[in-house]
Order: C-alpha cells, then structure tokens, then sequence
C-alpha cells in the first residue's frame, strides 16, 4: 500500500492513468459509498453529488441498457426516476442503448463510443457526468479513459458493487436511494 493516499480526481491524468483499485482505493461496504476514493457515508457522496450537478455548467446523465431496457421488473420506475433526476439537475441525457463501437465513425452528439467516450465528453464540453444502467465491465474502462483523458467530474449510480476509478460512486441503487439523491438535490437547489 502507497504511504500517500491516491485520490481518485478529474483529470487528464494522462495517457496510460492507473487503475485506482491498483492505487489502492477499495469498493464500499453496503451502507458506504466512495467520494475521491474514500470510503464515505451514503448521504455524504448524494451531498457531494448535489453540489456538484447544481454547480455544473453541463451535466449530462449517461444511462445505460440496464436502465433503457426493460428488461426485468422495476426498471421502468428506475428510468422515470433518472428521467426526473435529470429534469430536477438540469442536465442533458445521451443514452447508450448499446456498447458496440460504430465503425468507421461516430456522431458524438448523439452517443457514447465504447471505446472513445472522451470524445463524447470533449466534443459536448461535459464537466460533470452520471453513469447509471451501464454494465460494470463497460463502466470500469469507460471511467478510466474519460479520468485519463479530460476534466470530467465522473459520478457512478451502481446497481452492484460501484466503481473505483469514478470520483463519486455509489452502490446498490434502487428506488428508494434515487429518491432520496433527487430530493437532497432539490433542497441543494432551493437554498
């Protein structure tokens, strides 16, 4: 373990940036969340998460095929619930309906390359964005290249475990934790 602490910041941190899970920086317990690779409280990251989408110039949600299929029972509230977070934030919405990469070209207006979404970020001026319904795997690499390569603020809304190498991360979101960042968020906006 390094003696001095890695912080899991926006970038660009450079070409090659580490992982931060060989930096050092763990997942969450159940009940925790990761803010800059520390282990945090929930509401802690959600207050993090609110100052940070109120003080945006563009933010923008990315939500996944988790989130725009429905695929299993309770995704449909899931999604209305993005939908009015995105509405109470302000923030745009770029879906990736799927990760394949579109050869030889991509309209960076209208999606996310898998293997290029710092050009979606670059080209749509982004300085704080929301990964929610995106598949772990994909979400990892994703992650890693938008902190290598811009200043994006990185914010992981995880069904599962979460993800080191965004700057806010939280785990196991369901229903009732959405709600809950939607009204922190509100009350960040009214005062």
């Amino acid at each position: 373990m390094c003696e001095n602490k890695y912080k899991v910041v926006s970038g660009p941190e450079g070409y090659l940036p580490p992982a931060a899970s060989l930096m050092g920086v763990l997942l969450p317990d159940e009940g925790s969340a990761l803010l800059e690779g520390d282990i945090v409280k929930e509401e802690d990251a959600m207050q993090q998460i609110a100052k940070k989408l109120c003080n945006a110039k563009n933010p923008v949600i990315f939500p996944g095929p988790l989130i725009l299929w429905d695929w299993a029972d309770g995704v449909i509230e899931k999604a209305k619930l993005v939908k009015k977070l995105a509405d109470v934030a302000g923030a745009k919405i770029i879906p990736m309906p799927d990760y394949r990469p579109k050869y030889p070209k991509i309209n960076p207006e209208v999606e996310i390359n898998p293997n290029h979404p710092n050009i979606t970020i670059w080209h749509n001026d982004i300085d704080v964005c929301i990964f929610v319904g995106v598949h772990c795997h994909y979400a990892n690499v994703a992650l890693k290249i938008i902190r290598g390569g811009t200043d994006c603020y990185t914010i992981s809304l995880c069904a599962e475990v979460g993800h080191e190498d965004a700057m806010v991360s939280m785990r196991d979101l369901d229903v009732k934790k959405l709600q809950k960042l939607i009204d922190i968020i509100e009350n960040e906006k009214s005062s």
